[in-house]
């Protein structure tokens, strides 16, 4: 059998050959092609690019073996290498100690321009003609015939109402402007936080360890009787030394908030409900009231203790994760560029960068399908119709 095999296959004639090694092309191209199209419709897949995305986080930090398999003279090389890295870490530490002093040189040259600021604000300065003159962008500027009817209309606005003083409600505005905040915010918040004058950021003296308190600055209101509330927050720029590797820049470290002075049936962060208990021998009901937290704004001035040990439940560190981030939020840009968030133009910029982002997105899903299309095995018919094992997903 074996010789009328190989007979068979020497008769076959040469042409015949070459038909059956072009099907076999055309099947493995063919194949191929599946799987590319399968593979790309995986990985469209949010569920498992998410499964994909858990298995790489995994696998970061963990052992390739390489170092394993390194002789002992290179390993002690590399011991060496660790080492300079770790005292990369401490130099670098001393650095953001350095850039710290240079913010507290600069919040002080900062500061008189936003005295200026809350003097406006609270109506304690009316600005000049000259100060209050401000240059339109070209896409702002107006024609005279709707300058001219905007006036008007600002000249009627003026005589149905008095003349207001400041800018009332700034802060709040502010606050109702930013989504981190505005989520905060309740609404028996309001009434409270129109009476906010100025937010001010203090760094800590030279010399003593890293922190910063946010200034709440208010007038006097019937809600409190504090004229300021604080909220501290202590930093830290030293590499961890059981983890120096870890270190990426001052961390907050922790934060103490301050005690509020309620005006008695004032307090927002409290609030009084009735429940109905019923007595299990006699049957009666009675009414009980009591007082339980209440969702505030000002709970921010009542953060979580931190223990000695460090350890926090997950609640916890979950709220004071997002603490850190507030107060962070509000020393960085908040403070600085308030008038930008009054206005919204800071939001505009910020709305801008994820454009920015989503259109950069849009051009790489383009040189994809640009890339399939000068495929040569690329097939759009097969791409409109998936594979059955697709399907079934």
């Amino acid at each position: 059998m074996a010789d009328l095999d190989n007979k068979e296959q020497t008769e076959m004639d040469p042409a015949d050959m070459e038909d059956v090694e072009e099907v076999e092309e055309e099947e493995t191209g063919e194949d191929n092609s599946k799987a590319r199209q399968l593979t790309m419709q995986m990985m469209q897949n949010p569920q498992i690019l998410a499964a994909l995305q858990e298995r790489l986080d995994g696998l970061v930090g963990s052992p390739s073996g390489y170092m394993e398999s390194l002789p002992k003279v290179v390993k002690r090389r590399v011991n060496a290498l660790k080492n300079l890295q770790v005292k990369c870490a401490h130099i670098e530490a001393k650095f953001y100690e350095e850039v710290h002093e240079l913010e507290r040189k600069y919040a002080a040259l900062y500061q008189p321009l936003f005295d200026k600021r809350s003097d406006i604000v609270r109506a304690a300065y009316e600005p000049t003609d000259e100060e209050c003159e401000w240059k339109q962008d070209e896409e702002e500027e107006l024609t005279e015939e709707m300058k001219e009817k905007a006036k008007v209309e600002e000249e009627k606005k003026d005589e149905e109402k008095e003349d207001p003083k400041g800018i009332p409600e700034f802060w709040l505005t502010v606050f109702k402007n930013v989504d981190l905040l505005s989520e905060m915010l309740q609404e028996h918040d309001e009434p409270i936080l129109k009476h906010l004058q100025d937010i001010k950021v203090k760094f800590s003296d030279a010399g003593q360890p890293m922190s910063f308190t946010l200034e709440f600055h208010f007038e006097p209101n019937d809600f409190f009787t504090n004229t300021v509330l604080t909220k501290t927050y202590k930093m830290r720029s030293e590499p961890d030394e059981s983890d120096p590797f870890s270190f990426d820049g001052p961390e907050i470290m922790g934060c103490t908030g301050c005690t509020i002075d309620w005006s008695k049936g004032k307090n927002v962060t409290l609030k009084t409900i009735k429940k109905k208990q019923k007595h299990k021998g006699r049957g009666t009901v009675r009414t009980v009231t009591k007082t339980v937290p209440n969702d505030s704004f000002f709970n921010f001035f009542s953060p979580p203790e931190v223990p000695e040990s460090g350890e926090l439940d997950e609640d916890s560190e979950a709220v004071l994760a997002a603490d850190f981030e507030i107060g962070h939020f509000i020393r960085e840009r908040i403070v600085p560029r308030a008038v930008l968030y009054f206005t919204g133009e800071a939001i505009e910029d910020d709305d801008d960068d994820y454009d920015e982002e989503g259109e950069e997105a849009d051009d790489e899903e383009g040189e994809e399908e640009a890339d399939e299309e000068n495929d040569p095995d690329y097939e759009p018919k097969k791409d409109a119709n998936p594979p059955e094992e697709c399907k079934q997903q």
